[in-house]
Order: structure tokens, then sequence, then C-alpha cells
């Protein structure tokens, strides 16, 4: 529609300029009074137009930011609902601590959980500023008063123009019908009406002009202004979340490759498999004794320590110890394996799996025996 009314408009020109042409080369009648399109009434005209163009441009390249800025809004809000079900996940895995051999996974769930908790809540955060300080104002300048007010101010002067540039040419050819008639009274009178009010239009038209393009410039205006600082405020919007996000995966990683050091540290007890399992015992006299395998057993003094890894007992004869317990060590198997006494229990366990103590609170003998 604009490309149309823009040709419609040259055309209009060009058959008013052809029309004055004929009237000069036939009546020999030339006025600058009744030239619509002068030099000066012309850039005016132009300046119009420009502005017009620009201010179009610039309300489509508003709506489109808007239309990106919602579809990152839905898009970016579905994204959080997945993210969000993620960290519950975790958090269930991390909060049961199924695992048996230790809680270092379960640690590393909840802090994953606790992470990607936080970087929805900033995803989230960062949609709403989009949504408030960059759509909304936006949306309310496409769809404001400013914008139709100096466009329907450009089409009446766009239609008050269209009407000048008839009324000159009726001028012209009153004109010509005055000198034809020698001085007809009548159709001087008609001729003087068909002037007033062409100078009634003109003025018209250089008021609407003038308040046109004030209007349509303070449009363009605003919208560089106001299009420049949504942008900048995206930006800015955007860094902010980035940063935020970069210091919670930093925390992140620096707990995960904790617990992921824990383990890699932890010793792995090797059982030469050539030699049978840990002997089973029979109290005799309150005390245990190997009934097989004495020669593979070192008696030492008995000595009270600390357990550090779990262990979990997959025989009759092997103690399962919990990390924190106590155990009164009475054998050391050249194998690597000890034998002990932990919550009234006795059995064999690996003894990279306990440390020495020399002094034990009096509260935590208590569950020794």
């Amino acid at each position: 529609m604009e490309a149309i009314r823009k040709q419609a408009t040259k055309l209009r020109d060009q058959v008013a300029k052809q029309q004055q042409a004929v009237f000069r080369q036939f009546t020999g009648v030339y006025s600058s009074d009744n030239v619509i399109a002068d030099e000066t009434e012309l850039q005016h005209h132009q300046r119009l137009e420009k502005l017009y163009i620009s201010t179009r441009a610039g309300k489509h390249f508003q709506r489109d930011i808007v239309r990106g800025v919602e579809g990152y809004i839905v898009h970016g809000s579905k994204q959080v609902e997945i993210g969000t079900k993620l960290s519950e996940d975790c958090r269930k895995y991390g909060a049961e601590n199924t695992c048996t051999t230790g809680t270092t996974l379960s640690k590393a769930a909840l802090n994953f959980s606790r992470a990607r908790a936080q970087i929805e809540r900033e995803r989230g955060n960062l949609l709403k500023t989009l949504g408030t300080q960059v759509a909304e104002p936006l949306r309310a300048m496409v769809m404001g008063a400013p914008l139709e007010d100096a466009r329907q101010l450009a089409q009446r002067y766009d239609r008050v123009r269209q009407e000048a540039e008839a009324q000159g040419i009726d001028v012209s050819r009153r004109q010509a019908r005055v000198r034809d008639s020698m001085g007809n009274p009548d159709i001087v009178m008609k001729l003087e009406a068909a002037e007033a009010k062409l100078l009634e239009l003109k003025t018209n038209m250089t008021t609407l002009g003038k308040e046109a393009t004030a209007a349509m410039a303070a449009v363009e205006g605003q919208q560089q202004k106001m299009t420049l600082q949504r942008l900048v405020a995206m930006v800015e919007s955007e860094r902010t979340y980035h940063q935020r996000v970069l210091q919670i995966l930093d925390q992140l990683e620096g707990e995960l490759l904790s617990e992921r050091q824990r383990i890699e540290a932890s010793p792995s007890v090797s059982v030469d498999t050539s030699v049978p399992p840990p002997p089973p015992y029979e109290e005799i006299n309150g005390s245990f004794a190997s009934q097989t395998y004495d020669e593979t057993a070192d008696t030492i003094d008995y000595f009270l320590g600390e357990v550090v890894h779990p262990f979990r007992g997959v025989s009759d004869v092997e103690l399962s110890l919990s990390a924190g317990d106590y155990v009164v060590v009475r054998k050391v198997s050249n194998s690597g394996w000890a034998e002990g006494e932990c919550k009234g229990k006795a059995g064999w366990f690996p003894l990279d799996y306990v440390e020495r103590r020399e002094r034990v609170l009096a509260s935590k003998m208590a569950h020794v025996f």
C-alpha cells in the first residue's frame, strides 16, 4: 500500500506539471503563485516523505524486536521448566542416598540440584527483565498515540496538497477563460473565488506540513532513542545473567571435582584370589581363633582404629563397617585384611579402611563394644 501511495503521488505531480505546461503553451499564462510544487514546497514534501519512510521502518524494527523477545521468552520458559524438573530429580536422588559404599555421588547430586535451581532462577529473572524492560516499552511505542498522530498529520497534509494541486489547475483554467472573455465580470468573480480558495489551501498545506514534519521528526528521534536504550538494556541483562551463571558453574565444578578426587583417593582393597577368604570364627571361652589359617596371620597388640571408608561385608566372616565407626583391631593378615570387633560384632575387614587412633573420646568408646 505504501508503494502504491508513493507511485500515485508521483503520478499526480507529473500530471500537474504536464497540465501547467500545456496551459503555458496555449494560453501563455504563467504565475509563480499558482505553482504548488515550487522548490521550497518540494523540499518540504520530500523531507516529510523521508520521515514517513524512516518512522515506518523504525516501527517495523521495533515490532521485530518485540516478536523476537516474546519468542525467546516462550522458549526460555520451557527451558526453565525442564531445568527445574532436572534439579528436582537430582535433589530427590541425593536426599534418598541409597548408595551403600559412600555418600559421594549423593552429595554431588545435591550440589548439582542446588546449582541448577539457581541457574533456572537466574534464567527466570532474565526472561522477566526482557519482558518488562524490552518488549513492553517497545510494544507500547509501536501501538502508541504519538506515532499514529504524526502519521495522520502527514496523511492530512498529503490530502490538502492534492486539493491545492487540483485547485491550482482550476485557477489556471479560469485565468485562461478570463483572457478569452475579455474581462467578463462573472468569470472574473469566479476566478477571484478560486484564487482565494487556492491561497487558503496553500496556507493550510504549509501549516499542516510544518506540524506533520515536526511531529514525524519527534517520533523518529524518540524511536531511535527508545530502540537503542532497549537494545542496551537487553545486552546488559543477558550479560549479567551469563556472569552469574558462570559463577554458579565455577562453584559447582569445584565441588564436583572435589567429590571426584575423594572417590579416586579412596583405597581399593585388592584381595589375592588365590588365598581363600578369611576363616570363620568360633567363640571359644570368649575369644576368637582361626581354625585353618593361623599361618597367614600375624598376631599383634590390640589397637583402636577409626573407620575412614565404609565397608560392606559379603560373607559371614566379614565385618561391615561405616565411616566414623571405631573398631578394636586384634589381628592383621599378610594379605591386607584385619580382624577386629565393632558394636558387638567381630569379623574381617580391609586394613586400609581403618586408621589407627591413639586417643579416643570416652563417648566414642561406648559404641565399640
